[in-house]
């Protein structure tokens, strides 16, 4: 195999890394931990103390660090709930199209709801809530919802902050970690006008938002440079998903844990 093969074969392995890495983390740790703490300060104190009483269930558990135990447990059986992709350009949900036996983020949030809300066994409805908790955090990154053909951006290729990603790892965590003013200063912004809302969860709904944020111009960048500005144009929406999916997370959780 000569030197052009080689690293040909190279590329292509870390492109297949990439790919893989980015499918593994919708938001990062550190966007799902902050959605579910802004959501705990909207919960009801019904529901409050139902989620403590689920989580003593597993000692030092909180609504923080099982927010990403979704991804932790991921196989390949359960991938396909962490996201919902329509064909490119149609931001719409149609449940025959996009959810395939019901294998996707959208029937997946429903159904855990379902449990969450019955009077199941402590130990599934356990369960279902760290998967409400991550779940609702997935319908809102953007990417997550975004288009068949490139797989949610996992196959859009990009330099961004100095090294090669795609635009899926960069919207789940890339723009977080390199945000002026850190995690400290999202969290308080994300926080703030951010009261959960009497209203039953309409996951589709949400899907179909992110899928319009992917549908924007300007959002898959051209040239595949990320420049300065990308992060400064976005950043409002990426503080409005983050916020959104709060208030709605602690909206379904109260309806559901009254």
């Amino acid at each position: 195999m000569n030197l052009s093969m080689n690293t040909s074969v190279a590329i292509s392995a870390a492109l297949v890394l990439l790919t893989a890495s980015s499918a593994a983390n919708a938001w990062g740790a550190e966007g799902h931990r902050l959605i579910a703490e802004v959501a705990e300060s909207q919960l009801t104190p019904a529901a409050r103390s139902e989620v403590a009483r689920l989580l003593s269930g597993e000692p030092g558990a909180t609504l923080q660090s099982v927010s990403t135990w979704a991804d932790e447990v991921r196989s390949q059986a359960t991938a396909p709930w962490h996201y919902v992709n329509p064909p490119p350009g149609e931001c719409s949900y149609d449940r025959e199209r996009d959810c395939d036996n019901g294998q996707c983020a959208v029937e997946a949030l429903n159904r855990q709801v379902v449990v969450l809300k019955s009077k199941a066994p402590d130990s599934e409805r356990l369960v279902a809530l760290k998967w409400v908790v991550h779940l609702v955090g997935d319908v809102h990154q953007p990417l997550h919802a975004g288009f068949k053909d490139d797989k949610g951006g996992n196959l859009f290729q990009v330099q961004a902050f100095g090294r090669g990603t795609n635009l899926h790892s960069l919207w789940d965590g890339g723009l977080i970690r390199n945000r002026a003013g850190g995690l400290d200063a999202l969290r308080s912004e994300t926080a703030a006008t951010a009261v959960a809302a009497a209203v039953p969860p309409q996951p589709a709904a949400w899907a179909v938002e992110s899928c319009k944020v992917v549908l924007s111009p300007g959002f898959y960048p051209e040239g595949r440079f990320i420049e300065p500005g990308y992060a400064a144009q976005w950043d409002p929406v990426l503080v409005a998903r983050l916020r959104l999916a709060a208030q709605r997370l602690a909206s379904t959780l109260n309806d559901a844990l009254r």
